[in-house]
């Protein structure tokens, strides 16, 4: 056996044991679609806050998940899966929505981008809306859009209440919106803001880290029949 090949099965025994637990599968399946602070994941698995931090421990070493701190609220931490740490096992049971709406503070980059990015890699429609829509579309999204061939509709920056329907399976790019829209979040990704750096490679990170997360969730959703 070749060293290279051992340190895959190396790897792989260590995702499987820190998941050999009911309770651990379940925190890693709720995080498949999306991220969770602690409090958010204790409530949704109704466990008690001393037994999640044990479980995420585990997580944590076996480097399953990590977490970024909020770009809102400071205090609070936002519990992610690390991209590719899944991908020997099988994904849990597909979801159904009628449209995907994302949602950032002021739809000026994020969320267009990720709606951009979901019509190449899905048949349920996509659209974007921000709690506080900026003026217009940054130009910064536009350009990483156009440094990747990215199709990006040059359209006005919106307000979640002008454009949300019923049906709509609500998808957070942005801690801020997370965290005021609160329970209405369907899935939350933490994205963080390339706006204030507004510089190329800020841009170009947060289109990557959402072509990643659409590439994940986007098999795993099918149009409501």
């Amino acid at each position: 056996m070749t060293t290279e090949r051992a340190s895959d099965l190396a790897r792989r025994a260590v995702v499987h044991a820190a998941l050999a637990d009911t309770a651990r599968l379940a925190i890693t399946d709720t995080l498949l679609a999306g991220d969770a602070s602690p409090s958010e994941l204790a409530g949704m698995l109704a466990m008690p806050s001393n037994l999640l931090a044990h479980h995420l421990h585990v997580l944590e070493q076996a480097g399953i998940i990590t977490r970024r701190r909020s770009e809102g609220d400071r205090r609070r931490t936002y519990l992610q899966l690390i991209p590719g740490a899944l991908d020997s096992l099988a994904p849990p049971p597909a979801r159904a929505a009628l449209r995907v709406l994302f949602v950032c503070t002021a739809n000026s980059a994020r969320s267009h981008l990720a709606a951009a990015l979901w019509r190449q890699a899905s048949t349920v429609p996509a659209v974007s809306a921000g709690t506080h829509p900026a003026a217009a579309i940054d130009p910064g999204a536009i350009a990483a859009a156009g440094r990747h061939g990215l199709p990006l509709p040059r359209l006005r920056p919106r307000r979640i209440s002008d454009v949300r329907h019923d049906g709509d399976l609500l998808v957070t790019v942005c801690d801020l919106a997370h965290e005021e829209l609160a329970e209405a979040t369907a899935v939350h990704w933490s994205i963080p803001d390339p706006v204030p750096a507004g510089d190329p490679g800020s841009f170009d990170a947060a289109l990557a880290q959402l072509a990643d997360r659409v590439g994940r969730f986007a098999p795993r959703l099918a149009a409501v029949s």
